[in-house]
């Protein structure tokens, strides 16, 4: 696993067990990481989604099966909310997006029609749900207008973003802020997650580093990077997770002061750039090493850290992992599910690993 900082256990079971959660994005990668840990935990779990994506975590380890499962489009509201009305939740967590970046220079309408308009749509549907406590929004650490310096981001900083995936999602972040601040000041509470660069096992989307390294190291290739130099704040799926899940049961327990805007990123020794990525990946499969050379260029920020003090004091919430550990995870997923191996079974063995880091 690596060596993580020490973090009490702060996830209830007992707080989840048979509670009604709806789940946005639960096809997804991150949605389906979530949709597995909250069915282990016995929460009744509604997840509204596009078809997955294939190949996809959402299939290879079958989390259909735990979840009630419906097919639908957050650009659809009568859809969400004929659906949220049906799970009447008590939770929501809105995960569902259009996640990649230079997609979104090929698709802006989707990008903003997902991203934004989509993200109305679930929190209008939140206003009628008549046993809704809680609301968690997932965004972006690149919902923050980047400027390109070495200081880490923090919560007060202004929206923005360059490209059309990065400005969806500031005005995504907008977005939260005027329905928090117009609807939900009483009754349910509504606070925003803004992650890093979350990895894991599971994830195949195209145009994405780790899934990109591990689809070459799978077909026995040398991979190629794009941005070798570039730097992000890499960080395992499930210490995002963990910090939504603590976030959700604060706002449920009724504690006004976590509706707001959430930063959750690793230690800063673990904001490393591309290649170091590529190589420790490489030498963990046993591979000779990666390629690189001109692509098609569109621009992508070359530096993006988070300041995750805020989330450390007042959430008690600590990475587990460090970033060699949570490579090792990736590396041990993809080489199971490649052999044979039971998805769903490696994912839920890692779950319960990290879950017994203290």
């Amino acid at each position: 696993m690596g060596e993580g900082c020490a973090v009490e256990k702060l996830v209830n079971d007992a707080f989840w067990s048979g509670r009604r959660v709806f789940l946005t994005g639960h096809t997804g990668f991150k949605g389906s990481w979530l949709a597995m840990w909250l069915a282990q935990m016995g929460a009744t779990v509604t997840g509204f989604s596009l078809k997955a994506e294939d190949p996809s975590l959402f299939d290879s380890a079958h989390v259909a099966d735990l979840v009630t499962h419906i097919e639908g489009d957050i650009r659809d509201l009568a859809a969400v909310e004929a659906a949220m009305h049906a799970a009447d939740p008590e939770v929501v967590f809105h995960l569902a997006a259009q996640p990649l970046v230079r997609l979104s220079y090929e698709s802006p309408v989707e990008t903003y029609a997902t991203n934004v308009q989509g993200t109305v749509h679930v929190l209008d549907a939140c206003r009628r749900a008549a046993s809704l406590k809680a609301i968690v929004c997932v965004t972006s650490d690149k919902c923050y207008e980047n400027r390109e310096w070495v200081w880490p981001y923090r919560e007060a900083d202004p929206m923005g973003g360059y490209d059309p995936y990065s400005s969806s999602k500031g005005a995504a972040e907008l977005v939260i802020s005027a329905y928090r601040r117009s609807y939900f000041g009483k009754g349910p509470l509504l606070a925003s997650a803004r992650a890093g660069n979350v990895i894991g096992g599971g994830d195949w989307a195209t145009d994405r580093l780790i899934p990109d390294i591990i689809r070459a190291l799978v077909a026995g290739k040398a991979p190629f990077i794009r941005s070798p130099d570039s730097i992000r704040p890499w960080q395992h799926v499930l210490e995002a997770l963990n910090g939504y899940l603590m976030i959700a049961e604060k706002l449920a327990g009724g504690d006004a002061s976590a509706a707001c805007g959430w930063n959750f990123g690793p230690a800063d020794a673990d904001t490393r750039p591309v290649s170091w990525i590529a190589d420790a990946l490489c030498q963990s499969w046993g591979a000779n090493g990666w390629e690189t050379g001109n692509s098609e260029a569109v621009h992508e920020a070359k530096i993006l850290k988070l300041d995750c003090s805020k989330a450390r004091s007042e959430l008690g919430w600590l990475p587990k992992l460090n970033l060699a550990g949570a490579l090792d995870l990736i590396v041990d997923w993809h080489r199971t599910v490649a052999e044979g191996g039971d998805a769903r079974a490696k994912s839920l063995a890692q779950l319960d690993a990290y879950r017994a880091i203290s």
